[in-house]
């Protein structure tokens, strides 16, 4: 190639910065995929059932049951008190709502148990619990 000639322009696409970018972000989301959580409230260990019963998809309250025994509607602390007329509040307006109850499983069930006796006298009945699907269930069945 001599001085002063124009250079031939090259018509292939350099792949490496695409598939470094590529790696990158996949690096990003597996990282962060575990630190994502669904559901209110604060993050608890639900305990394991073999067979757990699928709920219809209604109109729902959660309550969860922290490790230390605190209590949340929703994602919404709440005192031990105070759980009757929060669960009013939130229901106000609707017809034929559930609550249903997640307890960490390190839990004693006398807590758990407290708690939805306290749901049930604020007017709540049928209180449902929620628990972890194991593969033990998934085999048998």
């Amino acid at each position: 190639m001599q001085p002063g000639e124009p250079r031939k322009v090259q018509s292939a696409i350099n792949v490496t910065p695409l598939v470094d970018v590529v790696l990158v972000l996949l690096i990003i989301f597996m990282v962060m995929a575990p630190h994502m959580r669904q559901g209110p409230g604060p993050e608890i260990d639900l305990p394991a059932t073999a067979k757990p019963h699928e709920q219809a998809s209604a109109a729902r309250i959660v309550v969860t049951i922290d490790e230390h025994g605190a209590l949340w509607i929703d994602d919404k602390a709440v005192a031990v008190e105070q759980l009757g007329d929060g669960l009013r509040a939130v229901a106000a307006g609707q017809s034929d709502v559930k609550v249903m109850v997640q307890g960490d499983a390190r839990l004693p069930f006398g807590e758990v148990r407290q708690t939805m006796l306290v749901i049930e006298q604020a007017g709540f009945h049928g209180v449902g619990l929620i628990a972890e699907r194991t593969d033990l269930g998934a085999r048998k069945g």
